[in-house]
C-alpha cells in the first residue's frame, strides 16, 4: 500500500509539472504551441480559404485569401508583386513562419491569381488597390493590435501608399525590395545596372525597346541571362512556386502599370514618388533590400532612415527575390523584426 501511495503521489507530481510547463508561454508567444494550428473556422472547413467581396467603381468582385496558422498578435498580410503576380511567389514563407508561430495570409489582388478578373483596365489604379487592401483588412479583422503588412516589389508600392492613408490600422510594415520613387528606380536601372551590361547586348535591347518589339524572342533571350539572372533571382534553377506564379501573371495588368519589362519602368506608375512623404509613416517599418537587386540598395537604406521607426535589412548575397536567393538573411531579419515589434 505504501508503494502504491508513493506511486500515486509521483504520478500527480509529474502531471502537475507537465501541466505547469505546458501552460508557460513558449517562443511563439502563445500559451500552447498547438493553438497556432487551432481551427477557428465556422461551418464548412476550407483550409483557411476565404473569398472577400470588395466594392469597386465597377461593382462588386471577390478576391481570394488563405490564412496559414493562428496567432492573435502576429498576422502578416502578403501583397504580391508584379503588378499582376500571385500569392504563389510567397510559398517559401511556409518553411519559416509556422515554426515561429507567425500567422500569415495569402491574398491575390483583384485581377490576379485566384481572384476575380473583371478584365477592365480602368480598375488598374493604385488608389483603388489601396481601398481594396483596406476592405480586405476589415474583412479579416486585422487591426493595430495584430496587423503586419508586407509588400514585395509592386506590393511594396501598394504597402507604402496604404500606410500613408491607413497607418492607424497597422502594427508593423515591411517594404520588401522596392524603392519609394519610380523615377529613381528608372534612373538606377539606366545609370547603374545598364552600364554593367555588355554594350553590344545593351544596344540590341535598346533597339528592340525603341521599336516596341518586346515580343521578339531575342528580347527575352538577352534579358534572361544578362539582367534577370543577375538582378531578379541569382539561382541556377528558379523555384517552382516562382515559375508557377510567372505562368499565371496577368500580363495586361503588368504592362499597364509597370511597362513591358523589369528593366526600368514605363507604365502608369512611371511618375509615382512618395520619397518626401516617408517621414509621415510612423509605424515600425522594415525596409528590405539586396546587393544585386533591381532596386538601389543604398536608396532603400536611405528610405529606412526617413521613417521615424524605420530599420533596414540588407541581403548581401541576394537580388530582387532575396526571399529565395538569400533566404537565411531575409527570414532571420524579417522574423526578428516582427517579433521585436510584438515585444518578444
Amino acid at each position: 500500500m505504501k508503494n502504491q501511495a508513493l506511486l500515486s503521489i509521483g504520478l500527480v507530481f509529474a502531471f502537475l509539472m507537465l501541466n505547469s510547463c505546458t501552460n508557460k508561454p513558449n517562443k511563439l508567444g502563445q500559451e500552447n504551441p498547438l493553438s497556432y494550428f487551432a481551427n477557428t473556422e465556422q461551418g464548412v472547413q476550407t483550409g483557411g480559404v476565404k473569398l472577400i467581396s470588395i466594392n469597386t467603381p465597377k461593382g462588386k468582385f471577390n478576391v481570394w485569401t488563405k490564412r496559414i496558422g493562428n496567432n492573435p498578435t502576429m498576422k502578416v498580410l502578403l501583397l504580391n508583386g508584379g503588378p499582376g503576380g500571385t500569392h504563389e511567389c510567397f510559398e517559401g514563407f511556409e518553411s519559416f513562419f509556422p515554426k515561429e508561430g507567425i500567422e500569415f495570409i495569402y491574398y491575390d489582388q483583384l485581377a490576379c491569381g485566384n481572384s476575380d478578373n473583371p478584365k477592365d483596365t480602368t480598375l488598374y489604379d493604385l488608389p483603388r488597390y489601396v481601398e481594396e487592401v483596406e476592405q480586405v483588412r476589415a474583412a479579416l479583422n486585422l487591426d493595430s493590435t495584430n496587423f503586419y503588412l508586407l509588400g514585395h516589389s509592386w506590393g511594396g508600392i501598394l504597402a507604402m501608399q496604404y500606410a500613408l492613408k491607413y497607418q492607424q490600422n497597422i502594427k508593423g510594415l515591411i517594404i520588401s525590395n522596392m524603392m519609394a520613387s519610380c523615377p529613381e528606380y528608372g534612373k538606377y536601372a539606366n545609370e547603374v545596372l545598364a552600364k554593367q551590361m555588355d554594350p553590344a547586348v545593351l544596344d540590341t535591347l535598346r533597339m528592340l525597346e525603341k521599336k516596341g518589339d518586346f515580343q521578339n524572342p531575342k528580347y527575352m533571350e538577352l534579358l534572361l541571362p544578362n539582367f534577370y539572372a543577375k538582378h531578379l533571382i541569382r539561382l541556377p534553377e528558379w523555384p517552382e512556386p516562382l515559375n508557377r506564379m510567372l505562368g499565371k501573371l496577368n500580363n495586361e495588368l503588368y504592362v499597364t502599370m509597370q511597362g513591358p519589362s523589369e528593366f526600368g519602368i514605363a507604365g502608369k506608375l512611371a511618375n509615382w514618388d512618395v520619397s518626401k512623404e516617408l517621414k509621415n509613416i510612423k509605424v515600425p517599418t522594415l525596409v528590405i533590400g539586396a546587393t544585386f537587386d533591381t532596386m538601389d540598395p543604398k536608396y532603400m537604406e536611405w528610405m529606412s532612415k526617413q521613417m521615424p521607426s524605420g530599420q533596414f535589412l540588407l541581403c548581401e548575397n541576394g537580388s530582387h527575390l532575396s526571399m529565395y536567393d538569400d533566404q537565411q538573411t531575409y527570414f532571420t531579419g524579417l522574423i526578428k523584426f516582427i517579433k521585436s515589434v510584438n515585444g518578444q
